[in-house]
């Protein structure tokens, strides 16, 4: 009895994903996204698909239980997507992701003492409802003092914007914290954000958090201690790579999305670094997403506080992409971007 009495003690004193190593049971991850969602985001704006697919399928490549939550719980609805997106296609032939989805588990207090990781999904709706839930704080509060990991991406952050410690102080003052920026509410919210409770860099930046951020729409992730957090869609697959280290694993080796890899090399070259873009388009166009390398080209042209450096960049991106396209009215949307860098001083 009190070797039994003596091995529950040490099993409370160790960390939740060393308990799941030590009994050779998997981990368990809780997704949670937002019950915001109507007609498709139309009229209110929901989750983002791209960001949950992703995520569920790199956190189950990796041998995690993966559980998925709302406010509500049941069913939840994602803004419009792309369903032949290989990320969406593989999560939509999953039975168990789409039972899971069905019905998600209603948010719930002790939810922070079932898992070893809490990721929270983005997309709009998220800043809507998901700050405003003490229940999604208390979980995520809880998973973090019982040495779990949490993590958020997108416009996910929000509800850590939202968080206190015992003291009142602001959870996240002091520690580094990546989301969607201003930059890229400028460029893509601009229909929703009028109905935010607050702009996520503005609100992180003023209450201590130190801001992390890459080029707009390009990946980018954040790891502090035990908090790991992206910038925007294009880093979700990297998002949950991080947070299964911070659990102490080394995730699998996996290929990159086309377009995560495409945004990756616009990174790079919105960096300096040219190079792999022109390559990686030259030799195998096929394995990248040329229309989304140009699209970032043309809405970061169309920035009204854009400067000529940043425009002739955009307008290099665009000229590297367009032999790629089947689009040759794209040819003018180059030209009216080189009118407008001519008239730059």
């Amino acid at each position: 009895m009190i070797r039994m009495i003596l091995l529950a003690l040490t099993l409370l004193l160790v960390s939740p994903h060393a308990i799941a190593a030590e009994t050779g049971q998997s981990d368990r991850i809780l997704l949670v996204v937002s019950s915001h969602g109507r007609d498709g985001g139309e009229s209110q704006p929901g989750y983002e698909m791209d960001e949950l697919s992703q995520a569920w399928l790199v956190l189950r490549d990796n041998g995690f239980e993966v559980d998925i939550a709302s406010p509500s719980g049941g069913a939840v609805v994602a803004d419009k997507f792309d369903a032949e997106k290989a990320y969406n296609a593989a999560f939509l032939a999953d039975p168990i992701a789409q039972s899971k989805l069905a019905s998600t588990l209603m948010l719930e207090t002790g939810m922070g003492d079932r898992y070893t990781g809490v990721l929270v999904i983005g997309g709009k709706g998220a800043m809507m409802d998901l700050p405003f839930s003490q229940v999604l704080q208390q979980i995520l509060a809880d998973t973090y003092e019982r040495e779990g990991v949490i993590a958020a991406v997108c416009h996910g952050p929000a509800v850590l914007a939202r968080m206190r410690t015992e003291d009142g102080s602001h959870f996240v003052a002091g520690r580094m914290l990546a989301g969607f920026t201003d930059e890229e509410e400028s460029s893509f919210g601009k229909k929703w954000v009028p109905h935010f409770p607050f702009l996520l860099e503005s609100e992180l930046r003023r209450i201590g958090a130190t801001f992390s951020e890459g080029p707009i729409m390009t990946p980018h992730v954040a790891t502090d201690g035990r908090i790991v957090t992206g910038q925007n869609p294009f880093s979700v697959a990297r998002t949950a790579d991080a947070m299964i280290r911070a659990l102490g694993q080394a995730p699998k080796a996996r290929e990159p999305w086309a377009d995560e890899r495409s945004m990756e090399l616009v990174r790079q070259f919105a960096e300096g670094d040219r190079a792999p873009l022109a390559q990686a388009l030259a030799e195998d166009p096929a394995a990248l997403d040329p229309m989304l390398i140009a699209a970032w080209g043309y809405y970061r042209s169309l920035e009204e506080t854009i400067d000529r450096a940043a425009l002739a960049q955009a307008i290099a991106v665009m000229e590297l992409a367009f032999p790629h396209l089947q689009m040759p009215e794209f040819e003018g949307v180059i030209a009216e971007a080189r009118r407008r860098l001519e008239g730059l001083s």
